[in-house]
This record gives structure tokens, sequence and C-alpha cells, in this order.
């Protein structure tokens, strides 16, 4: 069954119970959300959308987003996230790849893309928008646009309105669908000469939906809030509510609406759980399940959050881009582990999980994309991850490219990090090299979030945690560690400029 027809088929089950709630408070039924959903597919359909387009996705996370999102995947199109606001090349080199036909964005991102003043104004600010509104397909002509938002200047001429698309007809399918065609692109790196796109199908992104319900009881009744899409359609297919917090939320208010909403699940990255924890020390009793995820936990994250909400099971996700999720760890085993390494727990039932030669976790199973855009389908994921085996459980060890040189001693940051960051009066900490112009090895450089007394300590107690090679350099106490991008992972090159001499 496609992912589509589950969430379809729930919402006819209790088209009366509140689906969504946005971040103004609007709430969206099942059933309304159902009939939007078959509405825009019928629209796109009759507008000449036809199997296996590509529709460029420029819309923020919000009701209308999902349901645009669900719609084109429902008409047989494959929703492709390239965000606009990645620069003008990388982004032409993303479209060159993807080909889409459509363009699915806001109204006022139109208008920023095309109006000279609101252009201007972007540019001072650090974007550089392209002209969506002139995008062609090779060869053929325009692209066809879809607008989110009330027409402006600048919006395509012909574009079809989101609100209208909502108001029309809304058929049942006659067909399932394939459960295997490509769904959605997801760009993840890359240089404008050699540009990385995932595709998943209906199936992998069900796939995954199914894993985290399995370890996540979800049901009629709960309440998720969350940004995050697949968290948030996990809950709509089991019945629950997924409450969304407004664009740009603050941590007060992302706290003060977890409250309010008597949310019962939560994701969070690490840092922004800092932020709300600080914000809102107590989190409301209603809430049963916090999921921490897209880049490690630190012990002391961790330590906080089961203090904070001692009714509450606080769990920590591994998963990537290609493959999700991985493993899900509770925050009692991931403090519990006093070896090397970040615990990231046992594989999720049929995900297969075996290591290279060299130590690289290699991955696979039916929540595994189906490729990268332009490539041959793979049966297994190299992750870029070392790992190791820990009766049964994973323990990660470092990334490949993370690998640090000290004579012949290899070091991996990712081995010793959340060891050290357990450590009393740790907040957080990484291991970055500074290279040496004249011996070619890098002095090993750990950056620790804490007072200011804590290389001293740190001097005298790091022998007694890491192995000796690992030993540092030069210890430096920061105000914060540099992060980068939605999901707010370390950024180690911006680090190892801070800790340059």
């Amino acid at each position: 069954m496609t992912l589509v027809r589950r969430l379809l088929d729930q919402a006819a089950r209790t088209p009366a119970d509140v689906a969504l709630v946005a971040g103004d408070g609007t709430e969206l039924a099942y059933g309304e959300l159902r009939r939007q959903v078959l509405a825009v597919r019928h629209g796109l359909l009759a507008g000449g959308l036809s199997a296996g387009d590509g529709v460029l996705f420029s819309v923020r996370p919000s009701p209308e987003s999902l349901v645009l999102a669900l719609g084109v995947v429902a008409a047989g199109g494959v929703v492709v996230f390239a965000d606009p606001g990645a620069g003008p090349e990388m982004f032409t080199a993303r479209l060159r790849l993807a080909r889409p036909r459509w363009s699915a964005a806001e109204s006022v991102l139109y208008a920023g893309s095309r109006l000279r003043p609101v252009r201007a104004y972007a540019r001072r600010r650090g974007l550089l928008l392209p002209d969506l509104a002139g995008l062609r397909i090779p060869g053929e002509g325009p692209m066809r646009h879809i607008r989110v938002g009330r027409r402006l200047p600048g919006v395509p001429r012909g574009a079809l309105a989101f609100t209208r698309l909502i108001r029309g007809a809304a058929p049942e399918p006659g067909t399932a669908g394939d459960p295997d065609a490509p769904a959605a692109v997801i760009f993840t790196s890359g240089t404008t000469a050699d540009p990385r796109a995932v595709v998943h199908t209906q199936a992998s992104l069900a796939a995954a939906l199914d894993l985290f319900r399995a370890r996540l009881p979800l049901g009629p009744g709960d309440v998720v809030h969350t940004d995050q899409l697949m968290l948030g359609l996990p809950a709509l297919i089991a019945g629950a509510r997924w409450s969304m917090p407004p664009l740009f939320c603050a941590p007060s208010d992302f706290a003060r609406l977890m409250r309010e909403r008597e949310a019962t699940h939560t994701f969070c990255v690490p840092v922004h759980l800092g932020e709300v924890l600080d914000a809102a020390p107590e989190p409301p009793p209603s809430l049963r399940y916090v999921l921490l995820g897209a880049a490690p936990a630190p012990a002391a994250i961790l330590r906080r959050a089961v203090a904070a909400a001692p009714s509450a099971e606080v769990l920590s996700v591994y998963a990537m881009t290609e493959i999700l999720p991985v493993a899900i760890a509770s925050a009692e085993e991931k403090l519990a582990h006093t070896g090397s390494g970040d615990l990231l727990g046992a594989p999720l039932p049929g995900v297969g999980a075996r290591l290279a030669d060299d130590g690289e976790l290699l991955l696979s199973g039916p929540n595994l994309c189906r490729g990268y855009l332009g490539a041959e389908p793979r049966a297994e994921l190299p992750t870029g991850d070392l790992a190791r085996l820990d009766g049964g459980r994973l323990v990660l060890t470092g990334r490949k490219k993370d690998m640090l040189i000290r004579g012949k001693f290899n070091l991996y940051p990712g081995l010793y990090e959340p060891s050290i960051a357990a450590l009393p009066g740790v907040a957080e900490a990484a291991i970055v090299g500074v290279p040496d112009p004249e011996t070619g090895d890098e002095e090993v450089v750990l950056a620790v979030v804490g007072p200011a007394d804590l290389p001293a300590r740190l001097r005298r107690s790091l022998p007694d945690v890491i192995d000796h090679d690992a030993l540092p350099d030069r210890i430096v106490v920061v105000d914060a560690l540099p992060r980068s991008g939605r999901t707010r992972k370390l950024d180690r090159e911006r680090l190892r400029e801070l800790v340059t001499p």
C-alpha cells in the first residue's frame, strides 16, 4: 500500500478528528485534509501533470505545503526539494540534474526572485534568489507553476493557485499508484559540478514511517509537536494529531505551545532542545516521548532532558537522508555506555547493518532510498560512518572524512567526543585538526563549552578517558560550537577557523 493511500484510509476512518494544528492555531480535520489532498491531485492532473513529472518545491513547512506535497505524490509526481537559497550556481546545477517540469513556490518567493527592489534587499541580506518565474524546461519551454499565497507582482502568468486547487473537485483515485515509483528527491551534498540527490519512493518512505511507529507508539489522542515531516506523517497515519510550531518559532514559544496543546511527543535537534529547556525548564506533564536527532546528542543534553521530563522516554534517533530511521537508543542506554564511541542502539527490525573491512557502516533495508538521482539503484548504502558492533548494538566511532593524522596514528574525533562531553563541567566537545605546514601532521585541538578553568581540569582527567595518542595538543574554551543548517549540525570547518591561531 502506498504512503498516500495509508493516509487517505486513516483520514476516511476518523474524518471529524483534528489532524493538524497550524502554527497560528488553525485546525484542519482529517476529512478536510483528505478532501484537499484529493482535490490537489485532481487539479494537477487536469492541469497537465503527468506521472514522473518533477515538481520543484519551494514552500516552507505548513499545512498548505503538506497538502500540496501529498497531492503531487498522489498524482504520480515527484517532489523535488532544491533550496532556492543555496546560491545561483548550486541551484542551477541541481535543476540540471533533476530536470523538473513544474515549480511550486510561495508567492512572496516568486516576487522576491523577480522584482528588482526585493531582489536588491535579499542580496543585501546575503540571499541570492534565482528567477523562479523564468525557469524553463530544457528544449521545451517555460515550466508550469503553482503558487501558494495571494497573487503578487512577479508571480508567473497562468500559475495554478493553491487555493483554487483545494476548492476543486476531489474524486477518488481509480488506482493506488506504484509504490516503487519515485516520490521525493532530496538534495543533500555535492558540488556545482557534481550535486547529489537522494531518491525515495512511496515504499521506502512508508517503510521508514512504519519503523518509527514500531518503536514509538502513536495513536488517536496523541499530539506530536514538531515541524519534521518524518515524524508528523507517522502521527497522521496513526490517527494522532500533528501540532506544527510556527516558522522561526522561538524556544519559549515552542515550549508554550507544547504545554497549551498538551503534546505527548516532540522531536528536537539536541541544540534546540537545550534552548527550549533554557526557556522552560519543566516540559508539560502530558509529554511521554522526546526524540532527538539530526545530530549527536551530547551527554549533558541527555541528562538535562531526563531530569526535566522524568515521566517521558528520551530517545536518540540515528538516521540518514538515504535511510531513516536506522537505530533508536534511549537516553539511559546512551548514558550508561562507558566504552568509547557513541552508542546508537540495535538496528531496527528489517534494517541490515554490517561493517566493511575498514570499519565503515553499510546499511540496507526496505527504508533505504532507491538510490541517487542519475545513478543505478542501490541495495546497500556506504554511510561514511565508522562503527563497531557491541552485543548487537551499533556504536559510532567516527566519520571517515573527519579523520586526523598524527604521525602513524589515525584519530577519529567521533570515537572520543562523547566520552569527553560526559565529563563534569563539559557542555559540549569537538575535536578538529589544524594542519601543521612544517610537518604535514595536524595539531589536535579540543574545543569545549564550559567554564574558563576547564582546560586545566581536562589536562588532568583526559589521560584516564581517551587514548594517549588522541590527547589534544591544545584545549580551547569557546562560548558555543559553530553550527549550520536547519538541523544545527556541527560545522567543523568554521570551528577549525575559530581555533586556528
